[in-house]
């Protein structure tokens, strides 16, 4: 855990969240600024700051989460599709930096 990540403070649950999925290694939560119905974040629990510092076994149990919420996200809430996104250093615009996955549900007609 790192004392100055938000996202180790959701883990910690130090900070409120909206949990969509938890298990030993990955949670899952809505972002709070989202860019369609059903945006949200998935991040290993254990901190990693970007890509390329994640442990491959972290980085799949998030990836195994992120294709299960994706599903729902087309069953649940009729998405017709979705981004999955990961923005790994500043230059690729991450500005939290604890490595996560955006799982974006798109809609016909979306901006």
């Amino acid at each position: 855990m790192s004392e100055s990540c938000v996202f180790c403070s959701i883990v910690a649950g130090d900070l409120p969240s909206r949990k969509v999925h938890e298990d030993e290694r990955v949670l899952a939560f809505m972002d709070i600024n989202p860019i369609s119905d059903g945006h949200l974040l998935v991040i290993p629990k254990a901190h990693a700051r970007d890509l390329h510092d994640v442990p491959a076994d972290d980085l799949a149990a998030c990836a195994l989460v992120a294709q299960q919420l994706a599903t729902r996200a087309v069953e649940r809430l009729g998405a017709d599709g979705v981004n999955l996104l990961q923005c790994s250093g500043e230059a690729a615009f991450q500005t939290v930096f604890h490595v996560h996955l955006h799982v974006i549900p798109r809609y016909a007609g979306d901006p």
